[in-house]
Formats: structure tokens, sequence, C-alpha cells
């Protein structure tokens, strides 16, 4: 499951709030099947993503997902997708801050952002560039380069083996990359909430 979020200064309303997702899901999961045991395979994984460019990338990234899974050949077969609700926004119950989303994403109204929305996906999926991107599961940070060096900093001893990588257009705040066998005896470096740095990307 892939979330893009936005906080308003709240450094903690982002990491509470998916706690308590997580939390109530599972229990609710568990109750429902009369199970017991975890119910997610791991925490959550968090990336600031600039918000810019990176900031479309990612969102159009996450619209695709299930196409990238072979689930889908088109977003709209997945009902329960964020594109189907950018393309078709809901009076009641909507999930979608449709507004701020169109402010954030640099455009003057919610029609020509979910009109420039439809054809990066359809362009996207025309060139057939839908592959993972392990930049939007394995980054920290993903922005420009003073964006990423300011994660950096801000992590302070919590960024200390990780390094800003260029790529592409974009940079990035990554673990080194090592071989697989030396990894073997190493439990998984997990960005729970106690171990983040929570900032303000705006």
């Amino acid at each position: 499951m892939h979330l893009l979020v936005a906080d308003d200064g709240d450094r903690m309303s982002i990491p509470r709030s998916i706690q308590l997702v997580a939390g109530r899901t599972g229990q609710e999961y568990n109750q429902r099947k009369g199970r017991k045991g975890a119910f997610w395979e791991d925490r959550y994984h968090a990336t600031a993503v600039e918000t810019d460019r990176h900031f479309l990338q990612c969102l159009v990234y996450i619209d695709l997902n299930m196409v990238r899974a072979r689930a889908i050949a088109h977003p709209t077969e997945w009902i329960f997708s964020g594109y189907c609700e950018i393309q078709e926004p809901r009076r009641k119950c909507a999930l979608i801050a449709y507004e701020r989303l169109h402010k954030l994403s640099g455009f003057d109204s919610y029609n020509q952002f979910a009109d420039a929305h439809r054809k990066w996906v359809a362009s996207l999926l025309e060139d057939g560039n839908c592959v993972r991107e392990g930049k939007w599961t394995q980054s920290i940070a993903i922005g420009g380069e003073r964006f990423v060096k300011d994660i950096k900093q801000a992590l302070s001893i919590r960024a200390k083996g990780r390094k800003v990588v260029e790529a592409g257009e974009a940079y990035q705040l990554r673990e080194p990359q090592v071989s697989y066998p030396a990894n073997l005896d190493l439990e998984n470096d997990d960005i729970g909430a106690e171990k983040t740095y929570f900032w303000n990307v705006y």
C-alpha cells in the first residue's frame, strides 16, 4: 500500500495517523477472521518528497502501482485507486483534499491538474514506461540536492552511513549499496516513528 500525504506543520501527525490506521485495520481484520498475530509484515517506510516535479512523479508512480503488479491494465480498472478519485472527485466521503492537491501541484485550478494528471498516466502507459523504481520505496528523501542534504542534516546521527546520491534529475538519501551476503546477519533498518526525524517540506 502506498500513501502520499502532507502535514500542516505537526511533525507527528503522519506517523500517529499511520499507527492508528495500521492498528485499527489489523484489529478489525483479526476480529472478523477470528485470528491472532501480526497483520502487517513490517512497519511503514517513510520517504520525504520535495513538493515540485518529484511530488508529481511520485503521485503518478503510485497511481500505476497495480498496473506494475499486472493486476490491471489501466488505473481506471482499480476502483480503490487514487487515480479514479482524482479523475472523478467524490462529493461525499472524499479521501483526497482536492484544493490542496492542485495547489501543491502548481496548477491554478483542479480541472487543469486533473487533465494534466490523466495525460501523464496515459503517456507512461503508451510508452510502456511503467516499471518499479526503488527510489520511491528505498529512499529516505527524494528531491533537489539542497532539499535532500537538508533532510540528511536534520536527521543528524540517524543519517550515519546514508549517502546523498544523484540519480537522473533527482537526488536521493539512501543506504549505501552492499552485496547481498553482507546483510545476512543484519536486521532490516526500520524507519519507524521512533527512528525518524519528522520534517515540514513546505
